[in-house]
């Protein structure tokens, strides 16, 4: 048996982001949909366009390895999404429905800071040079992203599902 090496848990990783940034993709349209705030569904829009790009830097990072770009299915990340899925059914028309989005985007965010963290020092120890600059670019996205997640629920979002539940 092959001994297996930090390049086969590299690629193995890179399945597993690939897909969970395709799941992704498909996942924040609904929660698109479903916000009740602006700032929210156009945080969401813009993420989606992010992840996008992400998508197509992974496929980059497959073919400096020299592989075909594939996932491999992801439990994490279907367990984050359908925890997502089911406050959008729970809370639907709730004023508390905005804070449950960003505690679900937020969730899935600091999953995908994990492993983008952990796949660039691998890609630098291997002397990836490329892959790491690609993986950190989307690293730095994702961060930024959650930035905002957290200004978005400390700036109105969580006061808003508050004030509903004061007035209750």
């Amino acid at each position: 048996m092959k001994r297996k090496t930090l390049e086969d848990l590299f690629y193995d990783g890179l399945k597993d982001i690939y897909y969970a940034e395709r799941k992704i993709v498909r996942a924040l349209p609904k929660m698109m949909r479903g916000a009740q705030s602006e700032e929210l569904r156009a945080a969401f829009e813009k993420h989606r366009g992010e992840t996008e790009v992400h998508v197509e830097r992974l496929q980059q990072v497959f073919e400096m390895m020299g592989r075909r770009a594939q996932g491999k299915t992801c439990p994490a990340i279907d367990g984050i999404i359908e925890e997502g899925e089911e406050i959008l059914e729970t809370f639907k028309g709730s004023p508390a429905l905005d804070a449950g989005l960003v505690s679900s985007a937020q969730a899935v965010e600091h999953y995908e800071i994990a492993r983008y963290g952990t796949l660039r020092r691998w890609a630098e120890q291997m002397g990836m040079t490329d892959a790491a600059a690609l993986l950190e670019t989307t690293l730095n996205e994702e961060s930024a992203t959650d930035e905002t997640l957290t200004e978005l629920a400390e700036g109105s979002i969580n006061q808003k599902a508050m004030e509903s539940a004061d007035a209750s």
